[in-house]
């Protein structure tokens, strides 16, 4: 990954931005969908000025593959600063009863004036996110129909739409959308790492190596039990990423370790939560 600022802006996303904005007119809140893995990088920072004061509530989602008493902490911190926030794990559909409920207790107030007024009219809510922090599997899961398309790459959901899910409650699906450039390099870093940006627009073999060296400093024993590898003082990320290789039998010719072949395999078992449940971002690293 190179030192300086990364910068993408797609079209479609410039234009996600101004349909937000259009649209906001229309929702009663906006629900924010982040990784609960990387509860701060997966926040664009661009949309607390494009949703302004309109009430949200904040969805951790994935949080079967992330560390469960740090999405906790994650939570209470929420809470704390008077968020309304909710751990789901939208594949496994566990944590999604409670979504309604706290929706409506973030529009207590809006529900109460409508009820008194004889309107028994639906909530509408928008859904908003980066791409792959999974807002269509949400609202599939949330309408027990797949109604939103779903495909396990970044950005796939391309034009907004309105998806009914009950007599109560609809909701507007938008595309994810990125900020132009990501300042601070760990974050790219760590949007890479659980695929929110494509693989292609980085260099696949030194973000394993990244990881690598995360992992290899914070979650040695994991490597260890996983690739059956020791994990020594000193060692880099491209020193584990090549014993993993080896260890693998990724070999080419002249018994060079194929360390491309080993970055693809490391990051989709990281992705798909083979080597256990992590959190890259604590409460404790961030200001309240």
């Amino acid at each position: 990954m190179p030192s300086q600022n990364i910068q993408w802006f797609p079209g479609h996303m410039a234009r996600t931005r101004r349909r937000i904005q259009e649209s906001l007119s229309l929702v009663d809140a906006v629900v924010e969908i982040v990784d609960a893995r990387i509860p701060v990088s997966s926040r664009n920072p661009e949309l607390d000025g494009l949703t302004g004061r309109k009430p949200r509530l904040i969805i951790l989602n994935k949080a079967d593959l992330a560390d469960e008493q740090t999405t906790r902490r994650w939570i209470a911190a929420y809470r704390r600063q008077g968020v309304a926030a909710l751990a789901v794990d939208c594949k496994g559909g566990r944590g999604l009863e409670g979504f309604l409920p706290a929706l409506r207790a973030l529009l207590h107030d809006s529900v109460a004036k409508w009820e008194e007024r004889g309107m028994n009219r639906a909530i509408r809510a928008m859904v908003v996110g980066i791409p792959n922090v999974g807002k269509s599997s949400f609202i599939n899961r949330l309408t027990k129909g797949g109604k939103a398309k779903v495909e396990d790459r970044p950005g796939v959901t391309r034009s907004k739409q309105w998806v009914p899910v009950d007599r109560t409650l609809e909701l507007l699906d938008t595309p994810g959308i990125l900020w132009p450039k990501f300042d601070d390099v760990e974050v790219g870093k760590r949007l890479a790492f659980t695929g929110a940006i494509k693989d292609d627009v980085m260099d696949i073999e030194e973000l394993a190596c990244y990881l690598m060296e995360y992992l290899g400093k914070h979650y040695a024993e994991i490597l260890t039990e996983r690739y059956k590898i020791e994990v020594e003082e000193g060692d880099t990320g491209y020193d584990l990423l090549t014993k993993a290789g080896r260890k693998r039998g990724f070999l080419m010719r002249g018994a060079e370790v194929d360390t491309e072949r080993m970055a693809r395999i490391l990051l989709d078992e990281f992705r798909g939560g083979k080597l256990g449940r992590f959190t890259l971002e604590t409460v404790e690293k961030v200001r309240e």
